[in-house]
């Protein structure tokens, strides 16, 4: 079974499917990718997706359908790292022209050199997730993340998505890579949805309204459950204050309203006051209720006190 992750990155690239956002995508992959050199590019994935997607469109602006070396390693759990690297001089310098990448010195930045036209930004962020990034199954944690090579590409990154997509994501540090991630729900679905994942984004609505609701629903059996409890305390109180009060001077010496209380107490001792209220003919107010078994208890403290 594949994995919220990789679904999300399926998604994305099946989205990918014109010039322009091809070649702000192909960006973001080389950008945030493993290897950006004058003389090699590389990026490693397990995703057979994010494997076909680079694969062609790196043939598109090549135009070499076998511009792209891909090797395979056996990984846990039967799956496979996928490297793939391009280091033909012809095919890189192709690559970087369409990018707006500079072959002799490719820093890895994003600035006005090579940021795509507004309505394609969301296709580079897309890119460098598809090769660097993850996304956790929702009904576990609400968890996004980038991992990224450089400090200063991790900033541009960070500013692009405050300033353009309002989205503030944090940042941390692991075994020396730079890591964006976003836990807030509502950010992760604004994030996927811009990548071009709003199928996925949607599932994530769901699970949340799932949990919510859950939740909620907990929480009332939660104080259903406190509320009986407490029901049953009480009852068993009042019920011992019967009987002492029986055992001692008998319920013949109590007046005839706290008689009839008593053996209605003793009688139903599950009723709540409301239900206890309509067995008195007529039927008594909850209050009056109340303050009868009261009376009672109070009756059987003072023989407890003599």
């Amino acid at each position: 079974m594949k994995s919220f992750s990789y679904n999300v990155k399926q998604e994305i690239a099946q989205g990918i499917n014109t010039k322009q956002k091809s070649h702000a995508c192909l960006l973001g992959m080389i950008l945030f990718g493993k290897t950006m050199q004058k003389d090699e590019i590389m990026i490693q994935t397990e995703n057979e997706a994010v494997r076909d997607l680079f694969i062609k469109l790196v043939g598109f602006v090549t135009e070499n359908s076998s511009a792209v070396k891909v090797t395979a390693s056996a990984k846990n759990r039967g799956t496979s790292l996928y490297t793939l690297s391009v280091d033909s001089e012809n095919d890189l310098r192709k690559i970087y022209s369409a990018t707006g990448l500079n072959p002799q010195n490719p820093e890895r930045r994003i600035d006005d050199r090579n940021i795509p036209k507004l309505k394609y930004i969301s296709c580079l962020v897309a890119g460098a997730f598809l090769v660097s990034g993850s996304v956790n199954d929702p009904n576990k944690e609400y968890h996004l993340e980038i991992v990224i090579p450089t400090l200063d590409l991790c900033n541009d990154l960070g500013l692009i998505m405050i300033d353009i997509f309002d989205i503030l994501a944090k940042y941390t540090e692991r075994k020396g890579a730079h890591v964006f991630y976003i836990k807030e729900s509502e950010n992760i679905e604004d994030m996927l949805t811009l990548m071009g994942a709003p199928k996925a984004s949607l599932e994530l609505m769901n699970v949340k309204i799932y949990k919510d609701v859950k939740n909620k629903i907990n929480r009332a059996m939660n104080c259903d459950n406190a509320n009986i409890e407490k029901q049953i305390r009480t009852a068993e109180r009042q019920i011992a204050a019967v009987e002492l009060i029986e055992r001692t001077i008998g319920l013949s010496s109590l007046s005839e309203e706290l008689r009839e209380m008593a053996e209605i107490r003793t009688e139903n001792p599950d009723m709540t006051l409301k239900e206890l209220s309509q067995q008195f003919n007529p039927p008594l107010s909850r209050s009056g209720v109340n303050h009868r078994l009261a009376k009672l208890e109070e009756v059987a403290k003072g023989l407890e006190n003599k």
